[in-house]
Formats: C-alpha cells, structure tokens, sequence
C-alpha cells in the first residue's frame, strides 16, 4: 500500500491524546481556584479560546493573568501533567502502527512539553514519534510559525505535500498554511459549532472521528473517489 503522506505531523492534545477535558481544563481550573479566583472559565470557554486566539492571549488577554503569573502557572502545570496521564482516542493505535508499518515518519507538533508527549505515547503503547517539537521551544518557534514544519522537511527531505498536519486547533492550521502544507482537521474532541465551522469553511478536510481519518489515510483510492472530500 502506497502512503498518501510519507510523514504524518500530529499535534498532541485532543488529537491524539484526550487531554483538554480531562488533564488541562481541571488543573486551569485548580489553579485559578487557588490564586486567581476571579477568573472562571467554562470547559466551553476553554476550548474556544485555546482555538482562537490561542493559549498565551487567553491567559493574557482573557484571564489577565501577568507574564510573572504566566511563569507561575505554567511550573503549576508542569507538576499536574506529570501526575495525570491522558488517554488515547480508540483508534489512534492503528493509525501510527500502520504509518509505521508502512515505511512512514511519524512527527508531533505541539503546546506540550516534549517529556510529556514521549510519555503520553509510551504509557498509551503508541509507536513512539520520530520527530518532536514540544513547547520547551522558544515561543518564536512554536506554532503558528511555521519553524517546526520547516524542521520537519529539512531533516528528512520531504516536500510539503509529502507531509500532513492533523490538529484541533486554529495555531495548527496556521502553521500548515504558512508553511504550504496539506492540513486535516480533528474534529473529535469536541462538539463546538463555531470551532466546527471554522474547520469545515476552511480546511480541505475535517474528520469528525478517528476512524474517518484512518479510512482516509489507508483505505485504497478508488473508495477515496467514490465518497466527498470532507467527513
């Protein structure tokens, strides 16, 4: 079988890994309990400013939390992931093994700490990803730029169409159209219509459910013509 895409660039959370709902909106939550009261966010809230404008302006600009607070916060963080392991979405598994099986490079793009996604993957027994760029990057090189993709084709000599971006997030969408590579929005982490939307107007694929994307990926071409382009 013939890889559509010979890497395939995954960003981490609520894509791979079902982390926002369970891990990084209650240690938001926790802490915001504990040092900055005033400011309440619902889990709806939450994931619509991480979609737009992003983690840092939310924190910032919405919550108004002060760049000495941000470094508080994020040290807050750090010891919270370390304690609580997201799980895996049913069918991510069989996605990467048979990227892997079939001679394909396996990279991850994400606000996560590298440590963290390494971990992720070991204790959710996912192939581990040859390539990562974690938020341990300074912020000029985290997405949106378009720095890791650049990495990413540099280190392995693939073309943008050689490569596909998978990501919930508007920052993922950015990056990918910054940098002219093919994008495939993740749509199973949530039920937001605006984000939804957003998605379905402007990315060329958006996949509601894990299993889609892999139909997509791995199934042969002439089922591919037979059924529309977005899921």
């Amino acid at each position: 079988m013939a890889l559509k895409y010979r890497c395939l660039v995954l960003d981490h959370d609520d894509t791979v890994v079902n982390s926002t709902a369970t891990v990084h909106y209650p240690c938001f939550v926790e802490y915001m309990a504990k040092y900055q009261p005033q400011v309440r966010l619902t889990l709806e809230e939450y994931f619509r400013y991480n979609f737009d404008p992003g983690v840092i302006p939310m924190f910032t600009e919405i919550c108004g939390i002060t760049t000495r607070e941000m470094e508080d916060e994020e040290r807050y963080w750090k010891e919270y992931v370390k304690r609580h392991v997201p799980r895996a979405y049913p069918g991510f598994r069989e996605i990467l093994e048979a990227q892997r099986r079939e001679g394909g490079i396996i990279a991850v793009v994400s606000h996560s700490f590298s440590e963290n996604i390494l971990r992720d993957y070991k204790a959710n027994d996912l192939p581990a990803p040859d390539l990562v760029y974690g938020w341990e990057y300074p912020s000029a090189q985290r997405k949106p730029s378009p720095w890791p993709l650049e990495q990413i084709m540099a280190r392995t000599g693939f073309g943008p169409e050689e490569l596909l971006v998978v990501d919930d997030l508007k920052p993922g969408y950015d990056m990918a159209r910054a940098a002219g590579v093919p994008f495939a929005a993740a749509g199973w982490a949530n039920d937001i219509p605006e984000i939804e939307d957003f998605m379905r107007r402007n990315c060329s694929r958006y996949f509601k459910t894990v299993e889609s994307l892999r139909d997509f990926l791995f199934r042969p071409e002439e089922m591919e013509k037979k059924e529309p382009d977005r899921t």
